[in-house]
């Protein structure tokens, strides 16, 4: 999937989960569909008889940190001395295969680090039998949730069973959500882009740090990430910035941002005035902001969480030098909880500022309807949904 059509994608967010049915009917109904997908009827009985729901999985997915923690607690938790130290030192231990990676895929190897880092902790956790465990059975309770990704979650599920089969019919180990190896790839995605990085003529991303630091380069690619282009820059913004220019769904070029008074917070000048950017407000007015590049976007199509994103874009950063972000977070914000976030998305769209599902996941669809809110009271547009918030839009749709 190429840049200028995965825009829209990062753009919404998953459903909660909406299981119907005994999962043993589930299993039975899938079968067919199976079939139709190339695997053969005897395979799929074989691996998927007697299976049963991997019970960890219906909270994982309605918990997801990804989407229920404020972004500055997930990065702390995941960006901290430790794991940066740790990262520096596991680079420096495989320097020459990461520069061979990144000089062989385009890919700049400090940001494959991060992942590494974000995804397993530099392959720590792919031992730990309570987070890492075969996939199809995960996959298959992933898949009986019927979520809104429910046909990538079938697609990964049948993808997991053409690996098992591969592998006389032992299923891979992988995460809760059948990611796989030490930078987590989903199973659709190791089949599409799967690549030997030692030469050994297999390819194991769960032993062999070369093949899924290859494989992941090339998946990076096909998304569209651009070598030698950084995932964006920290900035100040002027007290009179109109916020409602803070929108994902056109990248403009950086002189756009540069003429209204958008300046790098190290004080260097932007060396590309014509690089394609978008200004992105995680944490409202008072919070760091971040001229965006299409990279950052790319980030999101490995793992669609802003949060996730944005750690690995600061890990990338930390394990180069850089220090943290200048501006602090507003850590003291009171957020909705998961009714109030539903009734804010319930009232923006009685106000017909808002066309999306109400489902309490406030990406940024939700956001933009909020900033228009805003804007239509006299406030500062910055999207940043708060207590407050539903307070506002209460108060506006009695």
């Amino acid at each position: 999937m190429r840049l200028a059509a995965f825009i829209l994608l990062v753009t919404t967010a998953p459903a909660l989960a909406q299981p119907s049915g005994s999962f043993a009917d589930f299993i039975a109904g899938l079968r067919p569909e199976a079939v139709a997908n190339g695997i053969s009827a005897q395979s799929y009985d074989s691996i998927m008889g007697g299976l049963t729901p991997d019970p960890r999985v219906p909270k994982l997915v309605e918990t997801q940190p990804e989407f229920t923690t404020p972004v500055w607690d997930y990065i702390d938790t995941r960006v901290n001395p430790g794991r940066i130290e740790r990262g520096r030192a596991a680079l420096a231990r495989q320097a020459e295969l990461f520069s061979a990676i990144g000089a062989r895929h385009g890919v700049d190897p400090y940001l494959l680090g991060a992942i590494w880092g974000i995804e397993t902790d530099y392959g720590a956790v792919l031992g730990n039998d309570s987070l890492i465990r075969p996939i199809v059975r995960s996959l298959a309770t992933v898949a009986y949730q019927h979520r809104s990704r429910f046909a990538e979650d079938k697609a990964d599920l049948f993808a997991a069973l053409r690996l098992s089969i591969a592998n006389g019919g032992v299923s891979p180990l992988g995460s809760w959500a059948g990611a796989i190896g030490h930078l987590q790839v989903n199973p659709s995605n190791v089949l599409a882009h799967g690549t030997d990085g030692d030469g050994d003529g297999r390819i194991d991303l769960h032993t062999s740090l070369a093949d899924a630091l290859a494989t992941s380069a090339r998946f990076l690619r096909a998304l569209g990430y651009q070598p030698g282009i950084d995932w964006g820059f920290e900035v100040s913004v002027p007290a009179d910035f109109d916020y409602l220019l803070a929108t994902r769904d056109q990248l403009r070029p950086l002189r756009f941002f540069s003429e209204r008074g958008v300046t790098r917070v190290s004080g260097r000048a932007f060396a590309d005035p014509n690089l394609p950017v978008f200004l992105y407000v995680p944490a409202g007015k008072d919070g760091p902001k971040f001229l965006m590049t299409g990279n950052y976007l790319v980030l999101k199509g490995y793992n669609f969480s802003d949060s996730y994103a944005m750690a690995v874009a600061h890990l990338t950063d930390r394990l180069k030098g850089s220090g943290p972000f200048a501006t602090p977070w507003p850590r003291h914000t009171v957020f909705p909880n998961l009714a109030q976030r539903q009734a804010i998305q319930q009232a923006l769209k009685a106000l017909g500022l808002y066309e999306g599902a109400v489902d309490g996941r406030l990406g940024p669809i939700t956001q933009a309807a909020y900033a228009r809110f805003q804007a239509a009271q006299g406030q500062v547009a910055d999207g940043f949904i708060t207590r407050q918030a539903y307070e506002a839009l209460s108060a506006a749709t009695r």
